[in-house]
């Protein structure tokens, strides 16, 4: 049964279209990411999702209650949706443990205190708590506004790009730690982000967004191996475009590498990467560049190299 709906949400800036009827669905307890490119409608979607900001036409329900924009509502937002941004948005002044009970300020004594330890210690900020947030690391700063946006039990948490300011080991930590959390706690989350790698630490269903319109939406498996367009495929991996097939592509680690019959190419260019050698190669015929996967770390640059596929493995893409 649908917990939390978007219905035919759409948004127009003068004559430009930022969303163009989206409409989902989640469970209770779902996990989705929204992934898309930079201007392609993601943070407008979360402002309209938390009642923040005007639709131009749809309506978003949670449960049975109609989640009201800024012209409905006198007051703006909701206490069951909560939106975490990238800018953290904290006390400076104020403790980890005073910004986490902050906006429990009118709530029960005991419940307040108990709470904000249960918070505390599933974010494993125990060591933090009397520090103030510039004494804190990006990513502990990231995991404090978190917990005080999830101190008053917010239905739904709305994360917009929260850890693009964090380098990767960083992102990789908290995200580890956070999908932790969520599961435990059986928050329904959304994240939105414009990199597949985050999206797929936090949870394995993908909305992929462009354009303010959705494109395709899914488990990672079925987006990498049957994706509907180009851009989705591109998300996972380069791919190759193979010119005597119209809009047919094959991605680096379905090419076959012979030391004869097939697509005759010269190497160009050897990446080492962990698990395998990436290859450049231009292919004899056509003077195209290819990247191409080298498991065995056999090639070298300057080396003959013939390209072979299997023709399941080719993806017939719009563009």
């Amino acid at each position: 049964m649908s917990y939390f709906s978007i219905r035919s949400v759409s948004k127009t800036y003068g004559n430009q279209k930022a969303l163009k009827s989206f409409s989902t669905e989640l469970k209770k307890g779902d996990i989705l990411a929204i992934v898309g490119e930079s201007g392609s409608g993601k943070s407008t979607l979360l402002r309209i999702m938390a009642g923040l900001e005007v639709q131009t036409s749809g309506e978003v329900w949670l449960g049975d209650k109609k989640i009201e924009n800024p012209k409905e509502k006198l007051v703006a937002g909701y206490d069951e949706i909560k939106l975490i941004h990238q800018d953290y948005a904290l006390f400076p002044n104020s403790t980890v443990e005073e910004n986490i009970s902050r906006p429990l300020l009118s709530f029960d004594e005991k419940y307040t205190r108990n709470r904000v330890e249960e918070l505390i210690s599933l974010l494993r900020l125990g060591e933090l708590r009397d520090k103030l947030p510039r004494q804190l690391s990006g990513g502990q700063q990231q995991k404090v506004a978190i917990a005080k946006a999830m101190s008053v039990e917010p239905e739904i948490l709305l994360l917009d790009e929260p850890f693009s300011s964090l380098d990767s080991i960083q992102t990789r930590n908290i995200m580890d730690e956070l999908k932790e959390v969520f599961t435990a706690l059986g928050t329904t989350v959304i994240l939105v982000t414009h990199d597949l790698d985050d999206a797929l630490r936090l949870t394995d269903d993908l909305l992929i967004l462009k354009n303010g319109k959705i494109i395709q939406r899914g488990n990672s498996k079925d987006l990498c191996l049957s994706p509907k367009s180009k851009y989705v495929a591109e998300l996972f991996s380069s791919i190759n475009r193979i010119k005597t097939k119209g809009q047919d592509y094959i991605r680096p680690v379905d090419v076959k590498l012979r030391t004869r019959n097939g697509i005759l190419a010269h190497v160009t260019d050897v990446i080492f990467l962990l698990h395998f050698n990436s290859l450049k190669v231009k292919i004899k015929e056509t003077g195209e560049i290819w990247e191409v996967d080298d498991p065995d770390r056999k090639y070298q640059k300057g080396d003959r190299v013939y390209l072979t596929w299997e023709q399941g493995k080719v993806l017939s893409l719009k563009s």
